[in-house]
Parts: C-alpha cells; sequence; structure tokens
C-alpha cells in the first residue's frame, strides 16, 4: 500500500484491511477518533505501537507521556507539527 492510497483511504469508514495495529491506531487517529486508537496501541506491545501511543499523548497535549512512549519506541521525542509526524509515522509504517 502506498501512502497516498493510505491517505486516501481515510474517506473510507474502516481502515483498509491487512494492515498492522500501530498503522490502524494512526488511521482511526487521523479520523478523529482518539479513544479507538489509543485501544489498539494499548493492546500491542511493539516498538511501532509505541511510537503511535508517543504521538496521541503528544496529540492530547500529555508530553511527559508522550516521552515515556517515545522512550519505549526507541526514539527521540518529536518537535516537528503533530500532522507532520503523522506523516512520517505513516510513511514508515507502510
Amino acid at each position: 500500500m502506498t501512502f497516498a492510497h493510505f491517505r486516501q483511504s481515510l474517506s473510507d469508514h474502516l481502515p483498509p484491511a491487512g494492515i498492522s495495529a500501530p498503522l490502524a491506531a494512526l488511521w482511526w487517529a487521523a479520523k478523529g477518533d482518539w479513544d479507538q486508537a489509543h485501544t489498539i496501541v494499548m493492546d500491542d506491545d511493539s516498538r511501532d505501537a509505541a511510537w503511535v501511543h508517543a504521538y496521541l499523548h503528544r496529540v492530547e497535549g500529555d508530553l511527559g507521556n508522550a516521552r515515556y512512549w517515545y522512550g519505549h519506541a526507541g526514539r527521540a521525542p518529536a518537535t516537528a507539527p503533530v500532522a507532520d509526524e503523522w506523516q512520517e509515522i505513516a510513511a514508515a509504517l507502510l
């Protein structure tokens, strides 16, 4: 799946079939459903899920919690705008 196809899928009611849990969480986040996105990453202990988890807490404004999850993801806390980070994560996970 390309980034363009993933982004286009945001007009659908459900995320594309077969994508990873972290990518599905990112999809739900883009749709404005923070709770659904958070539920998904809470059930996944991968580094990719931790990265999305960090992003979600950054969006929420809980920077302390975001830093904790960036650490679990093995990444430095993001400083770019959250929209740019969403694109970076999506591209990396695709």
